[in-house]
């Protein structure tokens, strides 16, 4: 029996085989590399396995730094491949020092490869990527960077920089779909990879993607996904209609007024200035307010906060202006619901001077 009700999500078109190669080139654009650009049909966490697949071997030493719960995960990758995993754990919640990478750098010169974690979704803390990559390219150590959630954020010049592998998702600032990914990959990163070892015939093999830039970048292998790939085109038209800067200006002061506005309310934030994420900014719950007893007295405001994830982390709130979210209407709002939810709570906040002073970062 057919259904005659028309929906626009299904029946897509296919998506055109010559327009892969442009969407690459568009991604390259924003983060100022000459690198090649593969697509991953999937999130990005799936692009960041294939990373670690392909680079772990028997013989390969790595440095993975540890900021968050989903930094553990890549150790795990690459022990699964057989590297040498030397694990560098920052205080719970908080971002890793460059002093610290530097001192493990030079306790493992055989070190052949780095991971970390740019901007931290899960904590709101920022890791110090321009000196953990300096530092690592004068050593000859090839980068790899979770920039899922600093793309379009914070500043990420991938080839000035020195950046081996970039891993992006256009979720966060890009405001676009989940179902998609990339990553960028420069010569050096393609040596470990081409190395004899490395997996084949898998899902996760860069090798194997490889050959759809040697093939000339036309059709995805498989069965590509049009209507991600359709929302991928249209985020980035918006996004590009705003420009690059304008999107770092205005994920910036949205950070900026956040953290205005929890300090006016007489709350703290948690990252320190200069290490907290344009994405999501912190503050931790004064002792003895129960986090579900909070978000419960939040629920009926319609704000985007949630509870912070992983170790040191439990007692944070996230307050989430990323991608169209960054601007005055939801970070006043956010602001204005976690003093409302915490005076609810009887702990006394100050929601004019608050509310004022998010105002401030907007005015003129």
């Amino acid at each position: 029996m057919p259904f005659d009700r028309w929906n626009a999500l299904n029946d897509a078109p296919v998506f055109p085989p010559e327009r892969f190669g442009l969407l690459a080139d568009r991604l390259g654009r924003i983060l100022r590399t000459r690198n090649d650009i593969l697509l991953f049909q999937t999130e990005a966490v799936v692009a960041l396995e294939a990373v670690t697949a392909s680079l772990a071997r028997p013989g390969l030493k790595a440095i993975n730094i540890v900021t968050s719960p989903f930094g553990a995960w890549f150790g795990g990758w690459l022990r699964r491949g057989g590297a040498e995993v030397v694990t560098l754990a920052a205080e719970p919640a908080r971002p890793i020092a460059a002093e610290t990478v530097v001192a493990a750098f030079d306790a493992h010169p055989d070190t052949k490869a780095v991971i970390f974690c740019h901007a931290e979704s899960a904590n709101g803390v920022l890791n110090p990527l321009e000196a953990i990559v300096d530092a690592a390219r004068v050593r000859g150590i090839v980068t790899v960077v979770d920039a899922v959630a600093s793309l379009g954020g914070h500043a990420l010049d991938v080839d000035t920089l020195g950046i081996d592998v970039a891993v992006i998702g256009p979720q966060k600032s890009l405001a676009g779909p989940a179902g998609v990914s990339a990553l960028s990959v420069s010569p050096a990163a393609w040596r470990l990879i081409t190395a004899e070892g490395g997996p084949r015939d898998s899902t996760l093999s860069l090798l194997d993607r490889k050959a759809w830039l040697d093939a000339g970048r036309g059709a995805l292998p498989g069965t590509s996904a049009a209507l991600e790939f359709f929302a991928l085109e249209a985020a980035l038209d918006r996004f590009e209609a705003e420009g690059l800067d304008a999107v770092l200006a205005r994920h910036a002061r949205a950070a900026k007024a956040a953290r205005g506005g929890l300090t006016a309310l007489g709350a703290e934030p948690w990252a320190p200035p200069g290490r907290a994420s344009h994405l999501v900014t912190t503050a931790r719950l004064p002792d003895g307010v129960d986090m579900e007893a909070f978000l419960t007295a939040a629920a009926h405001l319609d704000t985007d906060m949630s509870p912070g994830v992983g170790p040191g982390a439990e007692s944070l709130v996230r307050l989430n202006h990323t991608g169209q979210r960054a601007r005055f209407e939801a970070v006043l709002g956010n602001v204005a619901a976690y003093g409302i939810a915490l005076g609810t709570l009887g702990v006394r906040t100050d929601i004019a001077a608050a509310a004022a002073a998010v105002s401030a970062h907007y005015g003129g």
